[in-house]
């Protein structure tokens, strides 16, 4: 994995020095934000870069940009790769270990998922808690390298607490409603059973979806601060008697937009302050 970590890097190091404080992930539907970088440094479609791992769902745009947000130096993702394209958990995490090598020291995440808590209607922006990993493989599994990571990290605060009050903080000076919640990761790529929503309800999911656990977990392993913002787009499977779609999800994101690039802006911009 260090290799391929040091491969890609030297390939964008050819491009530029540019060194990120905070790294992006932009989730399903959620890809128009980049609009907001600034002073953009430069844009590399994931395709060039060797051995980096390539999107290939609709609404996932597959580049990544550099520039700034806030005066604050970002290098986002635009367009996530899941497990259930057929990419191992180790591929899954080599952009946030890349994004971390080029300097990263956060990573704000964002995803869309759907709604099992019955107060987290469609539209509702949820700052992440916690999580609940126990239905994806741990991406860490393996030989453990040091120089990455430690062998056991402790994941008591996966999601920042400091930075969790000072985005929710943000979010009521903006007046953004915001809630907190925990959120699960399934594999996909179909959707949930009714009675698998009834399960994670009982277990203490908020939310469900099918990325950002692997992504946070190589993140905490690797030392960075984290956030996670989920839109929820649509209710899950049992709760809502609409059937649930890709073209859904993203026509949510879309309809979100005004809000979640306000709160988006005002997440980076704490960063400041940190």
């Amino acid at each position: 994995m260090k290799s391929r970590v040091k491969e890609c890097v030297d390939f964008i190091r050819s491009i530029t020095d540019f060194t990120p404080k905070a790294a992006l992930i932009l989730g399903s539907g959620l890809g128009a934000y980049t609009r907001q970088i600034e002073n953009v440094v430069c844009t590399i479609p994931y395709k060039d870069i060797p051995g980096f791992p390539v999107s290939t769902v609709s609404g996932h745009n597959g580049r990544m940009i550099m520039g700034y947000i806030e005066d604050v130096p970002v290098v986002c993702m635009d367009g996530r790769v899941h497990h259930y394209e057929g990419y191992t958990p180790q591929e899954v995490i080599l952009p946030i270990r890349v994004m971390r090598a080029l300097g990263a020291e956060f990573l704000l995440i964002t995803n869309a998922s759907g709604g099992i808590n019955g107060d987290f209607v469609p539209g509702t922006i949820v700052l992440v808690r916690d999580h609940i990993s126990m239905f994806v493989p741990n991406p860490l599994l393996g030989p453990n390298d040091p120089e990455l990571g430690v062998r056991f990290p402790d994941m008591t605060d996966v999601y920042d607490p400091h930075l969790r009050s000072l985005i929710l903080a943000a979010a009521e000076s903006e007046g953004i409603p915001l809630e907190t919640g925990v959120y699960c990761q399934l594999t996909g790529p179909s959707y949930e059973t009714p009675a698998e929503i009834h399960v994670l309800k009982v277990i203490g999911a908020d939310m469900v979806g099918m990325s950002t656990v692997m992504e946070a977990i190589a993140a905490k392993h690797a030392g960075m601060k984290i956030c996670c913002l989920s839109l929820i787009t649509n209710m899950a499977a049992g709760i809502s008697a609409n059937p649930l779609s890709h073209e859904e999800v993203k026509l949510a994101g879309r309809q979100a937009e005004p809000v979640f690039t306000r709160l988006l802006t005002a997440a980076v911009s704490t960063i400041k302050e940190y």
